[in-house]
């Protein structure tokens, strides 16, 4: 098989959760690019018709899913669907997720346990309702988004990081238990990734000084910038296909080289 051949993703069928923007749509748009027929889901009618359109802007024909991924009915009619009107997956991306960044002793258990809801047990959710299908057809791919706070800790995200560390926990377990059916289970670990939702911290000050969360990043990133979320489509092709048929269990950091790097020295 050429090199070519290995990376492709012709006539495979994967779903990414949350793929309506941001990440998930960059690593969906990727995904197409090397073939596959794209299936997303999201929480509201009106952020999969926005997704829909963007993805035909792009040139791509997308089908969409209204479903809340932590409700385990909805996530099987919803596979279930797919299969009848779609195919069977063959890649899943466990992409969707949230963060609430509140002190500990500040968090509510209720706000604690949406946050491993949507983080860690709708991963789990995803992943059961496909693998059975994987299993008849003989392969699959999971990857799951893991996170840098799948290794680290920080302040105001003690529910994130738990739940990131769990996930990163599923996906080896998932790739032990079903390795023997040649189903492929890896992370990715994004490092700070460039979006709207992080916009207000790379904000140019009234001085011109750059925001102080966002010089400490550019600090700690050997590559001395922001990732871009275009930066995790090469490595979801990687995984998606069968170039990474002997790789199982394993997260792949995109992080610009942060956890390799101690850090500038202070001047």
């Amino acid at each position: 098989m050429d090199s070519k051949t290995n990376f492709s993703l012709d006539n495979k069928v994967a779903l990414v959760t949350g793929a309506s923007y941001g990440i998930g749509f960059a690593i969906a748009k990727a995904l197409a690019g090397a073939g596959a027929t794209i299936v997303f889901n999201d929480i509201k009618q009106e952020l999969v018709d926005k997704g829909v359109a963007a993805y035909k802007e792009e040139g791509i024909t997308a089908y969409g899913y209204v479903c809340d991924v932590t409700d385990e009915d909805a996530v099987n009619a919803m596979i279930a669907k797919i299969e009848q009107e779609v195919g069977v997956v063959d890649v899943l991306v466990n992409n969707a997720g949230i963060i609430k960044r509140i002190p500990m002793i500040e968090m509510s258990a209720k706000d604690f346990r949406q946050v491993i809801d949507v983080d860690l047990n709708a991963p789990f959710i995803v992943s059961k309702a496909v693998i059975p299908g994987m299993i008849k057809k003989g392969h699959g791919k999971i990857i799951n988004i893991c996170s840098m706070m799948s290794e680290f800790g920080r302040e105001t995200v003690s529910a994130y990081a738990a739940a990131k560390g769990g996930l990163k926990m599923l996906t080896r377990n998932i790739a032990s238990e079903y390795g023997q059916n040649n189903i492929q289970c890896n992370g990715i670990g994004p490092g700070y990734i460039a979006t709207p939702q992080t916009a207000p911290l790379r904000e140019v000050q009234p001085d011109g000084s750059r925001h102080p969360f966002d010089q400490f990043i550019i600090s700690k990133t050997p590559a001395g910038r922001w990732g871009e979320a275009s930066d995790l489509g090469g490595p979801a092709v990687f995984l998606a296909s069968d170039a990474s048929d002997f790789v199982n269990g394993q997260i792949l950091y995109v992080d610009g080289g942060i956890q390799a790097y101690i850090g500038k020295q202070p001047s």
